[in-house]
């Protein structure tokens, strides 16, 4: 295939080829170069040329060569010739030589030097590069010296038809809602063809649909697919499978072509009505179903899909719309029918309903169609169930005086059992609602019996359950609850409401309230409380005080006249008795204390005791408080003073051996030195646990709190003593918390390595007496004393 459009191109183009370069080089020659280069000497054509130019008025071009373009993908035995190079100064002597440069020169083009003639070697593709910039100079052959300025061409590739069209975005999908009318826009595609649109119809393309008719149609210059049937039904089918197909050369014989698929897939609109899947439903439900219960479910079937299918449900005719509720399920669109009131076998043992599903969204367009919307029969049938007794009232309140009498009848609960099989009924209390079993039930009939006392002042109301219990079925059970008020009688006394001592001054004025007493009774009267007071009978006609009731059943204590005196009589006593008004009337006594004080001008008590009599006037009690509070400070500041000497008495280091600093110490041993292992025992040093090496001092409180160091390990006895001990003085140097004052170190090994030897009297080749202390009088007045002593040992020896 290739090689017969090769042959077809070269017999097409050959001739016009061979036309364009023989009969139209005047047409396309260009102006390259306005000077004319001449050879040195050439006289004539000097003169020539200045005829011409004061002829025709222009310059003469100094180049000539026809307008180059080359056919892209051309092949054949030899290269293709794509134009020629000629100038003026050529006399045909082969004295020039053509020189090409630029865009591939020398590997695509090659040029014959002495003709000018430029072929192409390579086959072209206008689609990798479209044109070539190219520079031709002549140079004289022998010394190559330019006859005339270089010139720029550019050489052309000719377009020919060797790519087809491509859907470079596709596969295409699009979507377009059902039932669409003819035309309607569906979606657009677009082909690209690489080759030039501008030269020729290589790049003219039209569309068309291969596959897909007649539901689709394309226009064949817009690309634009539109519907070609109406009323397509997504229901009968959902998805269409369109081949589109683009042919350059304006859809012509001889064009290439790409082919792209569109995937159509039409949407759903709301084109159909719900439908039930049956007319009538069969329903049964025990009557003991607890409400809110779903007891079936029906379903309306929708062929349209997502929001067009959903539908709502409603109960429109039926003798159980109060009885029973419909309502939907988001997730699978059914109806659940749900009990809203009590089911009552033995009362209504079925129900028949009529229930209607209709769409939610409704598409007008489609009303004409018909109703969006189905009926269905839907019959429920009730079945009898073991129910519990059922008691006549739902509560029960029961009154009862606190001076009933025991085993007394304070009401009674029925019950009855709805079944028809009516079981007995019996009766009991739930204790623990009567944990001090103040009550009892009869069994059988449900009279509500006293078994203990009753008191109302401690207890106003009872609250109990009573059970039924069916006795052919024990689980049936049934509760109700029972409030038992316990009514008032008149069984408690008044009483004065606390225990009152009144004061009474002895400048008094007769008939001055002394003080007001109030009763309270544990009784609770229908018309309130009425107190009645009265003083008892042999006080009656006391001269000292008497009584007055008030109107808001209080009483007044008043006194008889002034004459009152602390030290005649200090306290008195004055019983009143207080009465209520119920029947029978309860009384108590109750004796007020009266205590006589000294009262100032305005009546402020000071003082109510006989001693306080004799107290010197205008000492107060304040003023023994203030002494006394003077003389306790005065104690507390000596026993800080005797503290704060006692401490500083302290030493400032605790410490309970004399300090040893300016003392002289005698040691009985000699010891052995460094060698010496059995004279001290090594262990101390290496334990530092076992030395109390740190004393603390009661002077200073650090400002910093610091952790205590952890305590190291003991060290084995083979550790070298002299790094033990270097190691212990660099953790004392690094302590925060070491004291900052001087102290007795106390070092149990001597060293090795002192320049003054061994301190140690073992293995001394000297004696004291081969030894010469002149040396300590020139250390100063400090050893004056000391080389005094050891001088007087000298002399004493050589005597």
């Amino acid at each position: 295939m290739p090689e017969r459009l090769t042959e077809m191109l070269m017999d097409t183009w050959t001739p016009l080829i061979i036309l364009w370069i023989t009969v139209l080089p005047s047409i396309y020659m260009a102006p390259m170069n306005q000077s004319q280069v001449l050879p040195s000497g050439s006289s004539t054509g000097l003169k020539r040329l200045n005829e011409e130019q004061r002829v025709l008025h222009r310059s003469k071009r100094g180049w000539v060569w026809n307008q180059m373009f080359v056919l892209e993908e051309f092949s054949g035995p030899e290269p293709i010739l794509v134009g020629r190079l000629h100038t003026d100064l050529d006399p045909g002597s082969s004295k020039i030589k053509y020189i090409l440069s630029g865009d591939g020169a020398g590997t695509i083009f090659v040029i014959n030097d002495k003709t000018g003639d430029i072929h192409a070697m390579k086959r072209l593709d206008r689609e990798e590069k479209a044109e070539y910039t190219l520079t031709a100079q002549a140079v004289d052959r022998d010394t190559n010296q330019p006859l005339e300025p270089p010139s720029e061409f550019i050489i052309k590739v000719q377009d020919i038809n060797d790519n087809a069209p491509e859907f470079v975005e596709g596969p295409y999908h699009a979507t377009v809602p059902e039932m669409s009318l003819v035309g309607t826009f569906v979606t657009k595609v677009t082909a690209t063809d690489a080759d030039d649109p501008v030269y020729g119809n290589s790049a003219k393309l039209v569309y068309s649909i291969l596959e897909g008719q007649p539901y689709f149609s394309i226009e064949p210059h817009t690309a634009i697919i539109k519907t070609a049937l109406p009323n397509m039904d997504r229901e009968a089918k959902e998805e269409y499978f369109v081949v589109i197909q683009a042919k350059d050369m304006g859809g012509h014989m001889g064009g290439l072509s790409g082919t792209t698929t569109v995937t159509i897939t039409l949407s759903d609109v709301n084109d159909n009505p719900p439908k039930f899947a049956q007319s009538l439903y069969h329903f049964s439900v025990m009557e003991d179903v607890a409400l809110g219960e779903p007891i079936g479910r029906v379903k309306a079937n929708d062929l349209d899909i997502g929001e067009n299918a959903k539908s709502s449900y409603d109960i429109i005719e039926g003798d159980g719309m109060d009885i029973f509720e419909i309502t939907t399920d988001a997730q699978t669109q059914d109806g659940i029918i749900r009990v809203r009131k009590p089911l009552d076998f033995e009362s209504k043992k079925s129900y028949t309903l009529k229930v209607e599903a209709a769409n939610i969204h409704i598409d007008p367009r489609f009303l004409g169609g018909g109703p969006f919307k189905d009926t269905a029969t839907v019959k429920i049938l009730v079945e009898d169930a073991d129910e519990p007794p059922v008691f006549s009232s739902p509560t029960y309140l029961l009154e009862v005086h606190e001076n009933a009498a025991l085993n007394s009848v304070l009401g009674q609960v029925t019950a009855h059992d709805p079944d028809v099989s009516s079981s007995p009924i019996r009766f009991s209390i739930d204790r623990h609602t009567d944990l001090e079993r103040q009550f009892n039930i009869n069994a059988e009939d449900g009279k509500i019996t006293l078994a203990t006392p009753l008191d109302r002042e401690t207890s106003t109301w009872h609250n109990i359950t009573i059970v039924a219990t069916e006795t052919r079925n024990h689980s049936q059970v049934s509760r109700v609850p029972v409030a038992i008020k316990v009514l008032d009688v008149n069984d408690n006394a008044p009483e004065f409401a606390s225990e009152h001592e009144a004061f009474l001054c002895e400048n008094g004025k007769p008939g001055q309230v002394i003080q007001i007493v109030s009763a309270v009774d544990k009784d609770d009267p229908k018309s309130g409380h009425y107190f009645l007071y009265s003083l008892l009978p042999e006080m009656v006609n006391n001269p000292n005080f008497t009584i007055k009731k008030n109107e808001d059943n209080t009483l007044s204590i008043l006194a008889k006249h002034s004459a009152f005196s602390r030290q005649k009589q200090e306290v008195y006593l004055l019983p009143i008795v207080v009465s209520d008004s119920g029947t029978p009337p309860m009384s108590s006594t109750g004796t007020l204390t009266i205590r006589v004080c000294g009262c100032s001008s305005d009546g402020t008590v000071q003082s109510c005791n006989a001693e306080a009599y004799v107290l010197p006037i205008g000492l107060s009690m304040g003023a023994l408080i203030a002494i006394l509070a003077c003389i306790v400070l005065l104690l507390v500041i000596v026993v800080l003073f005797v503290t704060l000497r006692r401490h500083k008495n302290e030493p400032l280091i605790i410490k309970d051996d004399e300090d040893v600093r300016e003392n002289i110490i005698r040691y009985d041993d000699e010891g052995g030195g460094e060698e010496d292992t059995e004279a001290f025992d090594i262990a101390t040093l290496q334990n530092p646990d076992g030395i109390n090496g740190f004393l603390p001092r009661k002077d200073i409180k650090p400002d910093l709190q610091f952790m205590p160091r952890q305590g190291l390990a003991p060290v084995p006895n083979g550790v070298d003593v002299d790094e033990f001990i270097n190691v212990r003085l660099h953790e004392a140097d690094n302590d925060p918390t070491a004291p900052p004052y001087d102290s007795i170190q106390i070092y149990g090994y001597e060293g090795k390595g002192s320049a003054a030897g061994s301190l140690s009297s073992l293995e001394s080749s000297t004696s004291d007496s081969d030894q010469n202390f002149d040396y300590l009088s020139e250390w100063g007045p400090r050893f004056k004393r000391l080389g005094e002593l050891y001088s007087v040992g000298e002399s004493d020896k050589e005597t």
